[in-house]
Formats: C-alpha cells, sequence, structure tokens
C-alpha cells in the first residue's frame, strides 16, 4: 500500500492530515491486516477494502466528533473496539483526546495492546472487559462514548449510559438499519442532536452517525 494511494482516499475527506498521521495510519493497517490472518481480527479482507471499508470509515466520524465534543481533551470509551475501530485512527489524529479501548475478547484485546505499542499510542487504554464491568469502575466518567457494528442501538445505549458524565454524549456509527433500530429505542429517555450521514470516498454503502444524549431526570419529572 503506498502512501500516495492512502494520502489520495484520505484527502477527500478534508481532515488535512499530516505526513506522520498517515504513516501511521498506514502501519495501523498494515499490523491488522498480518495479525487478521491468524487472529481473524476482521472479516473485511484485501487492501482496497480494508483502506476504506475500516480506516475511512472510522474517520469520517471525526468532523461531527469535533463538533459535539467541546473539551480539547475529551475522554472517551469506545465499546466493543474489536480490531481497534474507529478508537485507533482516531486516536492517531486527536493526539490529546484519550481513548478507552473496550474489548472482552482477549485475542483482540491482545492486538490492541500491540498496536498501542507498535505506535507509541499514550493517548489510549485497553480495558479488556465486558462493558458492564467497567461501567461499575468507571461510573460516569466518559464525556463521549463511540461504537462502530458492535450491537443493536437501543443495547448500545443501555450500556453507554452508566459509562456517561452528566452532559455525555453517544456517538453510534451505523448503517442502513439506523432507522428501524431508532424505533426500537425509548425517545422519552434519549434525545436526537444529529443523524449525519457519512461519505467513504468510492464506496457506495450507507453509513450514519447518530449522536444522542440523555434527557435528565429533572427534564423526565416536568
Amino acid at each position: 500500500m503506498s502512501e500516495s494511494l492512502l494520502a489520495l482516499e484520505i484527502q477527500e475527506l478534508g481532515l488535512n492530515l499530516s505526513e506522520a498521521n498517515i504513516a501511521d495510519l498506514e502501519l495501523f493497517l498494515q499490523e491488522m491486516g498480518r495479525w487478521n490472518q491468524v487472529h481473524n481480527l476482521t472479516a473485511i479482507e484485501g487492501e482496497g477494502d480494508s483502506i476504506r471499508l475500516h480506516l475511512i470509515d472510522s474517520i469520517t466520524v471525526l468532523p461531527v466528533l469535533r463538533q459535539f465534543l467541546k473539551s480539547l481533551n475529551p475522554k472517551i470509551a469506545d465499546l466493543g473496539s474489536g480490531g481497534g475501530l474507529p478508537a485507533i485512527p482516531i486516536a492517531i489524529v486527536e493526539p490529546e483526546w484519550h481513548l478507552s479501548l473496550i474489548e472482552a475478547v482477549k485475542k483482540k484485546a491482545a492486538f490492541l495492546q500491540h498496536v498501542r505499542g507498535k505506535l507509541k499510542l499514550k493517548n489510549i487504554e485497553i480495558l479488556s472487559e465486558r462493558a458492564e464491568y467497567v461501567a461499575v469502575h468507571q461510573k460516569a466518567q466518559f464525556d463521549a462514548v463511540i461504537s462502530r457494528a458492535f450491537t443493536s442501538l437501543a443495547r448500545f445505549l443501555e450500556l453507554s449510559l452508566p459509562l456517561l458524565k452528566p452532559d455525555g454524549l453517544v456517538f453510534a456509527m451505523k448503517g442502513k438499519r439506523a432507522d428501524e433500530e431508532m424505533q426500537e429505542v425509548c425517545m422519552n429517555d434519549w434525545r436526537l442532536l444529529a443523524d449525519e450521514p457519512l461519505h467513504i470516498p468510492n464506496l457506495s454503502v450507507e453509513r450514519r452517525i447518530l449522536v444522542l444524549s440523555p434527557m435528565r431526570k429533572s427534564s423526565l419529572s416536568l
């Protein structure tokens, strides 16, 4: 995979990434491809699909995150991080943000630890635990919770709620079933702040990011 190919794909997103960013993103994909041959981290194989469906899919959310996260160094939890998506690409591009990658599957958590060391990412931590366990030990510690293809929207919101600070936000990366999954969410408990399409260059698949915030108890009592 050449830097020019990767840069060409990413340039269309208008993120103005540095050469160091691009090199680290490329190294991340190389390591994912190498581990995937043995450990089956992801079902998507092939260089082109990896670029578009993994890396670019993950960083397309950055403009929306930047819009809604007001802190200069927000603390974000990535639920069911899997091979590190979207957390690793976000951590590479936003070194001042702190990301906790929550992944209960040991082989995937081992890969995340490997990548953390390989890329010298000081702004991430790997939590090889179930989300329910982390919620007990880090209750209301996160400015945001994000997930990509982890579970249903209703279940994701249920798992995210105890992790969020009082003004915390949920960022749900979804595909064509987003509307169907929204029907299962009790909107008396959640407020939809944004529903934004995500454009992946040269790939005609539906991607959306939903931004939600929990309704405050004071609001529910009115």
